[in-house]
């Protein structure tokens, strides 16, 4: 009995062998083919593109059609290498002495290439037209192997060629770039790469259903490697008639219609329906980490269709699912979409770390459920505005008191004219400081912390001019505080300060103010109509901040560039 041939996976059975071969790489093969027919064959290519588009393979038919002799050995250098001379068949089975693969993924260092390459590039080749090095994952290379290799590469001798793969495209030194011919190898398109694998599966004698196909084009993302693996794998499992739920269930998958199920509920807010759904996804070998990226697929596609409605024609959609997206996408607004979007993200972190994948999902479910009918900010303040009563006419301001709860207003003890006199007395390190709240600021400034919360707390001022202040300590403040004060305000001016203590009296500690100011524009907050409604609608609804519109108007003019008066124009001519 012969023997049986051995078996190979389809991704090596069906690996290109001439450039007629390749699918979905048009632009690249046209510029191949007339460098090839012009003889201006690069010195160094680059191959850049995800996983499974074809690098390396592309690499390899380039060799071959630098090297082919044809089947006559008379041949030159050609874009339809023939696949029948010694060259082709031995560059086919990685075999050719003069065609040189490494891995930069293990051979990372500067002594495998000088071993590899440096040592063995002067040398003309054996038996071929080029002695070609073909390094795929070259990004993994170190930085001293790059630079080793860059002299080599700005000026190879006429007999060698060097072809590059990479995912990492952006991890390659510019100075490596910069000496190559640069092709991107593009995502397969679902068309091309559904009827490429409608042929393979022909060719296999295996009947795939076109539902099923999609499934696969869509798991692989554009890898044709990943594709025909996935096929391999789907045949095997129907035994020659494969299914769309055999994929389903061999990708850990929920139905497509069951996910939009889901999403629906979800929407509604039906947080019963949603769980009883999830559930019997898993009980049917749905991963509930799938599940959750089923829905953030679904998510971006309904907010895609919603702005490029052209978008639901998919191929790897079916028609049913089609109608139901466009539905949504005319149903929902955006801002929910979004919405949806980032609780989806954040929920995909979270079953990931969780140490039971189930719960975590269900529960970010529930929180998705209980949001999704949430109006917007912008509905909840209109909503309000319906429901709120006219306001009540506003008392007339009263006049300002005090220092308008800022720090205490500085006071001399013998009026305006002693305050002066002690004004003019003063060094003129002193005459900056002519109030309390510049000194506060300069503590602040200086970055003095536990200063300043124990002279914003401990300090009731009982009078103050530059350079001496006086006050009552409260209940709580160190017993230290006065000198800790003067000695800081000397070494911060170079003046010395007069700190001394009373035993009462005084006006209210900054802090004490500032809880009475906030407390009273709370209480101010609170009778506003709007807010009494927001709080009729949220019982437990708490004020956190308050900003007056002087706070927000000083905020934004901080923000402001600042307006230019004159600019300088290098192309106006001088007087």
């Amino acid at each position: 009995m012969a023997d049986q041939p051995a078996y190979q996976v389809l991704a090596r059975k069906y690996r290109p062998a001439t450039f007629a071969d390749l699918i979905g790489q048009d632009a690249m093969v046209r510029v191949l083919k007339s460098a090839f027919e012009t003889d201006r064959i690069a010195q160094a290519f680059m191959m850049t593109g995800i996983r499974g588009t074809g690098k390396t393979t592309t690499a390899r038919i380039i060799a071959k059609g630098m090297n082919c002799v044809g089947p006559d050995g008379q041949g030159g250098p050609t874009v339809s290498p023939c696949g029948e001379c010694e060259p082709c068949r031995a560059i086919a089975e990685g075999r050719h002495v003069d065609v040189m693969e490494m891995d930069g993924a293990s051979q990372t260092g500067v002594n495998d290439i000088r071993d590899n390459i440096i040592s063995t590039v002067s040398y003309a080749p054996a038996s071929a037209r080029y002695k070609i090095y073909i390094i795929d994952e070259v990004h993994m290379l170190s930085t001293s192997a790059f630079n080793a290799l860059l002299k080599t590469l700005e000026e190879p001798p006429a007999h060698v060629k060097f072809i590059f793969a990479t995912t990492e495209i952006r991890k390659v030194p510019v100075t490596v770039l910069s000496r190559c011919q640069r092709f991107d190898l593009r995502r397969i398109e679902p068309e091309v790469m559904i009827a490429h694998l409608q042929a393979i599966a022909g060719q296999e004698g295996a009947t795939v259903a076109d539902d099923a196909l999609a499934l696969i084009v869509r798991a692989a993302e554009g890898s044709v490697r990943d594709a025909l693996s996935l096929l391999d794998q789907a045949i095997a499992h129907g035994g020659g008639e494969t299914e769309a739920d055999q994929v389903r269930a061999m990708l850990g998958l929920a139905d497509r219609g069951r996910v939009l199920d889901l999403f629906d509920m979800i929407m509604k807010g039906d947080a019963a329906g949603a769980l009883t759904e999830i559930a019997g996804q898993y009980a049917d070998g749905a991963d509930p980490l799938a599940v959750l990226r089923d829905l953030a697929e679904v998510t971006h596609w309904i907010s895609v269709v919603k702005i490029t409605p052209e978008a639901v024609d998919d191929p790897t959609i079916g028609p049913d699912e089609r109608e139901r997206g466009r539905d949504m996408a005319e149903r929902l607004p955006m801002r929910v979409l979004t919405r949806m979007w980032q609780m989806l993200l954040k929920a995909l972190e979270e079953v990931s770390a969780a140490p039971n994948a189930m719960m975590a999902a269900e529960m970010a479910i529930i929180r998705l459920t209980h949001v999704a009918d949430l109006p917007s900010p912008g509905d909840l303040v209109a909503k309000l505005k319906d429901a709120t009563p006219p306001a009540p006419a506003a008392p007339a301001p009263s006049a300002p008191q005090g220092n308008g709860g800022s720090a205490p207003v500085a006071r001399g003890p013998a009026g305006p004219s002693g305050q002066a006199t002690a004004l003019a007395q003063a060094p003129e390190a002193l005459a900056r400081y002519d109030r309390f709240e510049q000194v506060v600021e300069m503590i602040r400034a200086n970055r003095d912390a536990k200063l300043l919360i124990d002279v914003e707390t401990g300090v009731r001022l009982v009078s103050y001019v530059p350079g001496r202040i006086e006050f009552a300590p409260t209940d709580s403040a160190p017993p230290d505080l006065a000198a800790r004060l003067g000695a800081a305000l000397q070494r911060w001016t170079g003046v010395r300060w007069g700190v001394s203590v009373v035993a009462d009296g005084g006006d209210p500690t900054i802090a004490e103010l500032r809880d009475a100011e906030r407390l009273k524009l709370e209480a101010t907050a609170r009778a506003h109509p709007m807010m009494q409604a927001v709080f009729d609608a949220f019982p437990k609804a708490k004020i956190i901040t308050i900003r007056t519109a002087e706070q927000i108007a000083a905020a934004a003019q901080a923000e402001a560039l600042p307006e230019v008066d004159d600019e300088w124009d290098p192309f106006a001519e001088e007087d």
